[in-house]
């Protein structure tokens, strides 16, 4: 068998380098990928087209049909906060066709981005079905509020809004969901595993605060090769026959 991840979760603020990491594993033909990285074919699911639908289907509701709005407020807000967790189980029911459909050897990578204001990363784990928790090795791409800010101002495309490269938040929803991260408090019992009920999830923090992702090219792959390393030794030691 490859010597693959089978399943990997990116967590992080908004921004803060996720879609740029995958988009340079992406670029990095499969032999040195799987070398380097231990990736394989990757098929990747968001959150954010899921959110996006519901934004689109909420506008067209009220503005075609004349109907209430079915997820979100005026304001574009959810209406109800568990939605946040729906789209947790939503990623697991894509998981699950993946793995139906896709019996070769591959890498599933599940990306989404939680803050605090809406149960952060320890509720959102919660959600994660025992198929997905059995199996993944998780990285937090850490950069601080600041830099997160940053970059999503600067990222933003207005013609562009549903690019999941060129997408970005106003700056008071920036501040009201994702100024804290649990990020910190979520994986401070274990300085290698995250602790989600009687789950062990092997974990790596890619540190970004210089934004070495923006440049990407071969500063960006070096890091993320020996994160990468650090992650699969992790992975080995914890699920060695996986």
């Amino acid at each position: 068998m490859p010597s693959l991840f089978s399943t990997l979760i990116f967590n992080a603020r908004p921004a803060a380098g996720k879609s740029e990491i995958l988009h340079a594993l992406a670029q990095t033909p499969l032999p040195a990928r799987i070398e380097r990285f231990h990736v394989g074919e990757m098929i990747v699911l968001d959150d954010f087209p899921m959110l996006w639908a519901w934004f689109e289907e909420d506008a067209l509701l009220e503005q075609v049909f004349q109907r209430p709005r079915l997820h979100t407020t005026a304001q574009v807000y959810f209406q109800h906060p568990d939605l946040w967790h729906l789209l947790i189980r939503r990623l697991g029911l894509e998981f699950a066709r993946a793995q139906r459909d896709h019996p070769e050897p591959h890498t599933t990578i599940l990306e989404f981005s939680r803050g605090a204001e809406h149960g952060g990363y320890r509720a959102a784990y919660q959600h994660l079905g025992p198929q997905v928790l059995a199996q993944a090795a998780c990285v937090y791409v850490r950069v601080s509020y600041a830099e997160s800010f940053r970059k999503n101002r600067r990222r933003f495309n207005p013609q562009r809004p549903d690019s999941l490269l060129e997408h970005g938040l106003t700056d008071e929803k920036m501040e009201r969901l994702y100024r804290e991260d649990d990020w910190e408090d979520f994986s401070a019992a274990d300085p290698e595993l995250l602790h989600v009920g009687s789950t062990r999830l092997p974990y790596i923090v890619f540190e970004n605060e210089d934004d070495v992702t923006t440049a990407g090219g071969e500063a960006l792959l070096t890091r993320l090769e020996q994160a990468f390393g650090r992650l699969w030794s992790l992975h080995c030691r914890q699920r060695p026959a996986g």
